[in-house]
């Protein structure tokens, strides 16, 4: 879900509610067993009301899932916090949630507990623990981590750097059909040598044949 609430950040404002898109009655039976206790049917209820605008509901289920440790409603609830949606928007409690979850092996987690210490948000710039979360998420198959880590070999920021790492990460996130990977790669390229790029493209492409986890909830 943490990926459709990202998508649905982003196209908010072009597009009328859902209008709906679990049935009502499918809506009260999932109310029934959330009420039970069950977290899954917590955070399925929580997604439903978030797809249809209804951030308050969404934010009181998600952290009632996220309290009984659900990992992924944890991640969504840090979102809800991030961005304010049905909440006062509150970066340390975004943290807080992720930190949690990342603790459970989320790679959404990890990448966005990444990201506010990349950008310093809500607490102190910190590009080796960035590097950190990244590294957590890429292991994991995260495609946006993947691309962010292999830019920070590339700057050698937070790491040592490393420019046949950093395009071989930013392969991996390209192969995965990251646009922006595409656009990182024409500038790593020309810092390699021709045998270099054969040698990272083949691991590249060894490592999308292993079939390695990939994150796309």
């Amino acid at each position: 879900m943490t990926a459709r609430i990202k998508t649905l950040l982003l196209c908010m404002v072009l597009t009328a509610p859902a209008g709906g898109v679990v049935a009502q009655s499918d809506v009260n039976e999932l109310k029934v067993r959330a009420e039970t206790g069950d977290k899954t049917s917590m955070r399925t209820l929580a997604d439903t009301y978030f797809e249809n605008q209804n951030f308050a509901q969404a934010a009181q289920w998600y952290e009632k899932a996220a309290k009984g440790g659900d990992k992924k409603a944890q991640t969504s609830l840090g979102l809800i916090y991030y961005h304010g949606y049905g909440v006062e928007k509150n970066l340390e409690t975004a943290r807080k949630w992720w930190t949690f979850a990342a603790a459970q092996n989320d790679p959404g987690a990890q990448n966005d507990l990444g990201n506010l210490f990349f950008n310093g948000e809500g607490v102190r710039q910190d590009y080796a623990q960035a590097a950190h979360c990244y590294k957590e998420a890429a292991q994991r198959g995260h495609i946006q981590a993947q691309r962010q880590l292999g830019m920070m070999y590339f700057d050698g920021k937070g790491v040592e750097k490393d420019v046949r790492q950093a395009y071989y990460l930013t392969k991996r996130a390209a192969l995965l059909g990251d646009d922006e990977a595409e656009s990182d790669l024409k500038r790593i390229a020309p810092y390699l040598t021709p045998e270099q790029l054969r040698e990272a493209n083949a691991k590249a492409d060894d490592w999308l044949k292993s079939g390695r986890k990939i994150w796309q909830e």
